[in-house]
């Protein structure tokens, strides 16, 4: 039998009435009302069919047919009586004249209803996920995710972008993450990696003449899930531009994107060439991080001085003190106390809070510490009776950290301080060089390695490498930053300059980057590039606060895949194809 339809579920209308028509498509649903009246729901990719039974012998080739059976109907398309605006073709009927059975679920129950299966539990979604797939709202991401990528494919297009595959299987290089690594079946204790990002090889193709790269490329690391971050596997617009800088970058995306997120997004409004820039230290003191969401219109205002001074415990000892104010938070007590243990649950540090009453005086939280500089906190913070303050004291870091999420917490929780309704993009520029490692204590790379630092090979060899910035930059919105990129250092002798104040010698970067150092001995272009996450694009255009919703087959918290069963076992042969033996690991004495 050829399995054809003349028409899909979400096209019939009124001026079809008359036709016979094929359909195909899953059992939805069905409302029986009498032995040889019923209702059934006809659901395909395109939308759903009403088709009516009114003969008993017809109704009765669906004894026995579970719901999410694919069947294929041929019936006569007439006007609907009770028509509905729900669906777009809620003005016709079809009533069948024969109807066949493509594929039977054999299962009497369904793990989860198909159009709630959002509500039901995550393993059970990914697990039957073929189901959950079809699911309109589920289904609806996963079509915007293809819109997005092929609209930006175009446009890449359009700016004379030539798109080029770079390999998947790679070498191992420190990129920050963990590798995932390939056994070589020809070279026993040799290994592949997946890459972490295409960037050795897109420098490399500046270095071979090619002057716009791009591609939607697949990276690959070993990380730890969270809301924005898929382990295993994630995309990214990666692109790079040869004879060209900061400007050149900052320009093409700025044509690139916004026209994307006005066309696909929740938001129909996004920023206008050029987007704000905001040097990275700014940043950190204006806004309590380096991702601000600038649809928040507060500020962090530092009041170590001022509040120093007070006999509060956690203001003394060299604290450094942040201010958020608002004077649109009505927040009860309750609400109050439960914004600052969230903040305090998200960063990991105390946070404070006094407020200015109708009658001028300073009522809750710390309010009782400031009665001596009173009228200095009214004209330092210019409050106004009604006015919130919420207050993060500690070491420099843990102050910033908590303010940042004072501020958006309190930005989106008072009236006239959030206009969310937009797509609001900025540039951070200016991040340091060089940073004092949490852990090692030692000079490391604050950002990227590969990166061009201002001012070249003089200020490597003059200046307090602390002080040294880099051309990097991330791009952010709405508080979620999408991408980072640089300058690149194309110069091997300030390569070497830059990694030697880490400790590392010319040697060194000739080990761990050997095809890219070579290439750039042969004479590279000045070259910059970015590359933005199509994933958390795509997130931030459906409003969705888990990645997980826009990628068709996601992996668990745990990294696993538990629709296919990955990371799974695989037999001796296989591993010792590969020359793999697995070791047990002994039980420790006690």
């Amino acid at each position: 039998m050829v399995q054809s339809r003349t028409h899909n579920c979400g096209e019939l209308r009124l001026s079809d009435a008359g036709k016979t028509v094929t359909l195909a498509g899953y059992y939805e649903n069905m409302r029986q009302v009498s032995k040889n009246l019923a209702f059934l729901q006809l659901r395909d990719f395109y939308g759903v069919t009403q088709i009516v039974f009114e003969d008993e012998g017809m109704l009765s080739c669906l004894d026995g047919v579970n719901k999410e059976s694919t069947l294929q109907i041929t019936g006569l398309v007439r006007e609907r009586s009770n028509k509905t605006d729900k669906l777009a073709t809620g003005e016709i009927e079809v009533v069948p004249t024969e109807v066949n059975v493509l594929g039977k679920n054999i299962h009497n129950e369904l793990p989860f209803e198909i159009r709630q299966s959002r509500q039901a539990d995550e393993n059970a979604r990914l697990k039957f996920r073929y189901l959950d797939l079809r699911n309109p709202e589920v289904k609806d991401r996963i079509l915007i995710r293809s819109k997005v990528v092929t609209e930006l494919r175009q446009r890449m297009n359009d700016e004379d972008f030539v798109e080029i595959t770079t390999p998947i299987l790679t070498c191992s290089s420190p990129e920050g993450a963990r590798d995932y690594l390939v056994p070589s079946r020809k070279f026993p204790g040799h290994f592949y990696a997946l890459p972490q990002a295409p960037q050795q090889f897109k420098q490399i193709l500046m270095a071979s003449g090619f002057d716009r790269y791009f591609q939607i490329a697949p990276c690959f690391r070993d990380e730890d899930a969270r809301a924005d971050r898929s382990p295993g596997e994630f995309y990214q617009l990666d692109m790079e531009m040869a004879f060209a800088g900061q400007e050149d970058v900052f320009s093409v995306i700025e044509k690139v994107l916004p026209p994307v997120f006005e066309k696909y997004g929740t938001y129909k409004t996004a920023s206008k060439p050029p987007f704000k820039r905001i040097p990275y230290l700014e940043s950190l003191e204006k806004y309590g991080t380096d991702k601000p969401d600038l649809r928040i219109d507060l500020t962090v205002q530092d009041v170590t001085e001022l509040m120093g001074r007070t006999e509060f415990g956690p203001f003394k000892d060299g604290a450094v003190i942040k201010a958020v104010k608002t004077d649109g938070y009505k927040a009860t007590r309750k609400e109050i106390d439960k914004m600052i243990a969230d903040a305090e649950t998200e960063s990991g540090f105390k946070g404070y809070w006094f407020r200015l009453d109708e009658n001028g005086e300073f009522v809750g939280g710390i309010s009782k510490f400031l009665a001596d500089i009173k009228q200095e906190v009214l004209d330092t913070l210019s409050l106004k009776p009604g006015d919130f303050v919420a207050l993060s004291a500690g070491k420099k870091n843990d102050a910033i950290k908590l303010a940042g999420v004072l501020r958006r917490m309190l930005g989106q929780a008072s009236e006239g301080h959030f206009d969310k309704e937009r797509y609001e993009f900025c540039w951070i520029v200016d991040f340091p060089m060089y940073e004092i490692g949490e852990e090692s204590g030692q000079l490391e790379f604050c950002h990227n390695p590969f990166s061009m630092p201002q001012g070249g090979a003089k200020a490597l060899d003059a200046a307090d490498p602390l002080s040294i910035l880099a051309y990097q930059y991330d791009l952010v919105c709405n508080g979620v930053e999408l991408s980072s990129g640089a300058v690149r250092n194309h110069d091997p002798e300030i390569m070497v300059k830059a990694f030697k104040l880490v400790g590392l010698g010319e040697e060194d970067v000739k080990a761990k980057f050997p095809a890219m150092y070579n290439a750039f001995t042969y004479g590279a272009p000045p070259h910059a590039g970015i590359a933005p996450g199509v994933d958390r694009m795509v997130m931030l255009l459906t409003g969705e606060e888990s990645i997980r919703e826009i990628i068709p087959f996601p992996m668990n918290k745990q990294a696993q895949d538990i629709m296919m069963g990955a990371p799974a076992e695989v037999d001796k042969k296989q591993l010792d194809e590969v020359h793999i033996c697995i070791c047990e690991e002994k039980e420790k004495e006690s």
